[in-house]
């Protein structure tokens, strides 16, 4: 069920971007944002079980959304840069990066919060179905703490790398 999971979430990134670098970048930091979600388990002393798979798809989905919208406010704050499409210089790109991912530094937060306080309870909660519902909540807890982190610095960092012009081979003028 996962990997089918994962394999829809890459076609729906693909036909969001359009590109295959932009949903491989998001592809690709899923397991580090899934990271904060393993080490909740272990510290929870929670067993890999169907709830705690439906807890990681869950998360899957959360992480894949803080990246896609991360990706949009890049990209939207790099139009602005170079609204002609020309390719940005490197100060043109890093300044543009450091605005989107600026710009998404208080709702990320927000989101955090909201979700953060919905989980904490059902983790810790007593009641009957708490046994099922907290290893559901359990991966979700740990990786809204490296979830958002993960967006908010790694992925505007591969997109740099991914966007940063390239230099161009000047041929040798000096004869040898």
């Amino acid at each position: 069920v996962v990997p089918a999971t994962l394999l829809i979430i890459f076609v729906l990134l693909y036909l969001t971007f359009s590109r295959m670098g932009e949903a491989g970048l998001i592809m690709a930091t899923l397991p580090f944002a899934l990271t904060g979600g393993i080490w909740f388990l272990y510290l929870m002393n929670y067993n890999l079980s169907i709830a705690t798979g439906v807890g990681f798809i869950a998360l899957a989905g959360v992480a894949a959304e803080f990246g896609v919208v991360m990706l949009i406010y890049l990209k939207q704050a790099l139009a602005e840069r170079c609204p002609d499409g020309r390719q940005p210089t490197l100060e043109e790109l890093l300044d543009a990066i450091r605005e989107g991912a600026v710009l998404r530094v208080r709702p990320k937060a927000m989101t955090v919060a909201v979700i953060l306080a919905g989980l904490v309870p059902i983790v810790w909660s007593s009641g009957t179905g708490s046994e099922v519902m907290s290893r559901i909540a359990a991966p979700m807890l740990g990786g809204m703490v490296t979830a958002p982190l993960l967006s908010l610095f790694v992925i505007p960092a591969a997109y740099v790398l991914m966007r940063k012009p390239r230099k161009r081979n000047q041929p040798d003028t000096e004869a040898s």
